[in-house]
């Protein structure tokens, strides 16, 4: 009996050790997750019959993710037009930068969306012509196209057709801006008025490495 006593001490005792071998293995280490930025998709934000989607300050794709006091950086999002008539983006501005520049097409046709970033040709006279993005209307003056979607679209509800390509850019910063920063950044539209969304940075398309490269050993003269 009491073997079997000095036997089961023994077993808690291992067992209390090895807890505290691990944890003592994990106190004060960096992990890999605390310098890592969460992924970010995008504001969303809703104006009228205007939703905004995705919208984000582009991610610069460098290892120097930051934007510096007095460059400009680029957004990029999709407003789509749920409403029976057009708007217009008027005007693009933030606290955090001299001015917001709206290129390309600024119209958001009725049932269609337009689409805003660096990766899209600023006044894309194929898809509309400059500072208007007009789609086929019926003879009833109905547009024709794509029916109107939801928020949040499903897989039974299409997103509109794209129709118009701009750039939205906001230039002169007043101070840098960092990954995990969000910045508040107002869109005014003709008639849907102004909306303030807090956009973040975007995540990296790419793995971006980093590291520090290391200089391979000559080999030693004889």
């Amino acid at each position: 009996m009491r073997l079997q006593k000095r036997r089961v001490l023994g077993a808690t005792v291992l067992g209390f050790g090895a807890v505290m071998a691990i944890a003592g293995c994990g106190a004060g280490q960096i992990t890999q997750t605390n310098t890592q930025q969460a992924a970010v998709n995008g504001a969303y934000a809703q104006a009228g019959g205007l939703s905004i989607r995705d919208a984000a300050v582009v991610n610069r794709e460098q290892c120097e993710q930051a934007y510096p006091q007095g460059s400009s950086a680029p957004l990029s999002l999709r407003v789509i037009n749920q409403g029976p008539k057009d708007d217009v983006l008027e005007a693009v501005t933030s606290d955090l930068s001299a001015g917001g520049v709206v290129g390309g097409s600024k119209t958001i046709v009725a049932s269609h969306t337009l689409v805003l970033g660096p990766a899209q040709a600023a006044g894309d006279e194929q898809a509309a012509s400059p500072g208007s993005s007009s789609a086929p209307s019926s003879p009833g003056g109905k547009q024709s196209g794509a029916p109107s979607a939801s928020s949040e679209p499903s897989a039974a509800e299409p997103t509109p057709a794209k129709v118009g390509e701009g750039t939205v850019t906001l230039e002169g910063l007043k101070t840098a801006i960092w990954p995990g920063q969000t910045v508040k950044v107002t869109f005014t539209f003709r008639d849907a008025g102004a909306v303030t969304v807090e956009v973040p940075m975007a995540a990296p398309k790419h793995a971006l490495k980093c590291g520090v490269e290391t200089k391979q050993e000559q080999p030693a003269h004889e």
